[in-house]
């Protein structure tokens, strides 16, 4: 289907206009910035935005082919500003390599796996690449001296009841304990952001174009969403910030009813007016809440005042503990412990309660292996 609303339409839905983006502060016009997942959603439409700041590298990093090349084609083939790497971010090895040849100032880590409850059957990936991948990055980071690391993470890591919100949690939790005077860390929780690949936007247009039915989860599920472009604004915002270790978060207004979406698309796309497009209710998938929230019951906020974005504390781990953590982790991947992981998630995620379709397939796993 053609029709996908852009920024401006989607005022009607979210009922706020867009925000002038907020600049990129740099130490100085010589900087490099990488981005990870640079290829992805959200990742490419960043890079597009940097590439208009001033910017005097962008190392562009994704472990997809098709990925990197539609982003890197945008730009000169001889470009020497832009740098695309094929590669994965939880590569030690390609890491130290990047920043030492580099020596990227800002990282913004966009690269993860997002989709809830594809995770939810493979939650040895969702901590691989999530997680582990992460801790690798901020290690490496630190090691090179990087002035800042940037993660997008997910309103799904407030109380999660994923494997994909545990594992970002967990991203959290290790950029809070990594950060340092020289690397400062943050992490920003983002909505959903409206016509990601995967998300709901592109699967109702493309059931409005069959004449439905289009399905909805539940009629009272809620989400917060945001259009791509006011997604980048808050990156750039959170890159400004100079205080210690937090999470981040913006001003999403109010949840929306997904149903409401779906009717606002319906509106939009206008099928033949003979056609009567039927809603039907499928019920929550693994994984998935009626209702995601940006900040745990576990957790506190404060204005920051010099990026227009709320700071977020709650438990943290000591560094040992995030070590010793991350080792078990690692283990668990290597071994294919899928009950592992979910053990060591449940014992250092505050919140997290495992979907019943992951604990049963655990168990299963579990009782093949003995």
């Amino acid at each position: 289907m053609q029709f996908l609303p852009d920024e401006g339409d989607w005022s009607g839905f979210l009922g706020n206009p867009r925000r002038k983006p907020a600049p990129l502060k740099l130490k100085n016009q010589d900087s490099t910035v990488l981005v990870t997942g640079a290829g992805g959603f959200i990742g490419s439409a960043l890079v597009r935005t940097l590439a208009s700041h001033a910017v005097q590298k962008l190392v562009l990093l994704d472990c997809s082919e098709r990925n990197l090349w539609e982003v890197s084609r945008a730009f000169p083939f001889r470009h020497r500003s832009v740098v695309p790497i094929l590669g994965n971010v939880a590569d030690g090895s390609l890491l130290d390599e990047i920043f030492r040849i580099h020596k990227p100032e800002i990282v913004f880590h966009t690269a993860a796996f997002k989709h809830v409850p594809l995770m939810e059957f493979y939650p040895l990936a969702a901590v691989a690449n999530n997680a582990l991948a992460t801790y690798t990055l901020a290690k490496t980071a630190v090691r090179h001296e990087a002035a800042k690391v940037i993660m997008i993470s997910t309103d799904k890591a407030a109380d999660p009841a994923s494997v994909m919100g545990a594992s970002k949690r967990v991203a959290e939790l290790a950029l809070e304990t990594l950060s340092q005077a020289l690397t400062l860390m943050f992490s920003v929780r983002l909505g959903n952001v409206l016509g990601s690949p995967g998300s709901v936007v592109p699967l109702f247009l493309e059931q409005i174009a069959r004449a439905g039915p289009v399905t909805v989860t539940d009629p009272a599920a809620t989400r917060y969403f945001i259009t791509l472009g006011r997604c980048i604004e808050i990156i750039l915002q959170a890159a400004s910030h100079e205080a210690g270790p937090c999470v981040l978060i913006p001003r999403l207004g109010r949840p929306h009813r997904i149903v409401n979406l779906a009717n606002y698309l319906m509106g939009k796309a206008r099928p033949r007016r003979d056609e009567k497009v039927q809603i039907v209710y499928t019920g929550l998938r693994p994984g998935e809440k009626l209702a995601e929230r940006l900040v745990s019951s576990r957790e506190t906020r404060r204005a920051c005042s010099d990026c227009g974005l709320s700071a977020v504390r709650g438990p943290s781990l000591k560094p040992e503990r995030i070590r010793a953590l991350m080792r078990r982790l690692d283990r668990c991947v290597r071994e294919r412990d899928v009950p592992g992981a979910v053990r060591e998630l449940h014992c250092h995620v505050a919140g997290y309660t495992a979907s019943a379709a992951l604990l049963s397939a655990a168990l299963a796993r579990q009782g093949t292996e003995e």
